[in-house]
């Protein structure tokens, strides 16, 4: 009825409620509002301390997300990195990354640290070494489409673009579900497995 989508009104209400260069205070004015106004598909603060977790064992310096969406796993990814780490964030859908854009710039991350590349997936991963200077990731996040994890995970593999020891740390395998990635992930011999056990987001 507005004309925005439920995206832009979440930013609409950053903008009104958030501490602008403060990370985690724009991290609770997002779960503030997908807990009281509109559901926003994020990682959600439960998940979002594994993922904080994660990144304070391994420290990682290259970073690579799939699946921007509003800029919230950006920004809590961004907020956890080791001095002088760089992370690349890539959503396909323009509109999300718009948003995603001015939330990430509204926490105080600049393009030095937070880059996002705007396009599929499947086009994008083959062209981050030439066209955007990651010559391999320590951590990888996968938060898009389910059904795309298995085929991106092998296009990192094909474009070794996995450094030695990386962790893949994936959202959502056992529901909605991405049980090929799962199967692919502990039969392939190239990887330990450990699933989390969470709640959904909200």
């Amino acid at each position: 009825l507005t004309g925005t989508s439920r995206e832009q009104r979440a930013f609409q209400f950053l903008l009104a409620h958030a501490i602008p260069g403060d990370p985690h205070h724009i991290l609770q004015t997002f779960d503030q509002w997908s807990y009281h106004c509109e559901h926003l598909s994020c990682v959600g603060p439960d998940k979002g301390r594994i993922v904080e977790r994660v990144l304070l064992e391994r420290a990682p310096l290259r970073v690579l997300e799939l699946g921007t969406y509003c800029g919230y796993g950006t920004v809590l990814l961004a907020q956890g990195l080791p001095p002088g780490a760089r992370l690349y964030t890539i959503e396909g859908d323009p509109r999300h990354a718009a948003v995603a854009e001015k939330v990430i710039r509204l926490a105080g991350f600049s393009e030095q640290t937070v880059e996002l590349i705007v396009g599929p997936s499947e086009e994008v991963i083959p062209r981050l070494r030439e066209k955007h200077g990651l010559m391999n990731a320590n951590l990888v996040f996968m938060d898009h489409w389910k059904r795309c994890y298995l085929r991106d995970l092998r296009l990192l593999e094909s474009h070794q673009l996995l450094a030695e020891g990386a962790t893949i740390l994936a959202d959502n395998v056992l529901f909605p579900g991405a049980p090929h990635f799962l199967q692919y992930a502990k039969t392939c011999g190239k990887y330990h497995c450990k699933v989390h056990r969470a709640s959904l987001e909200y």
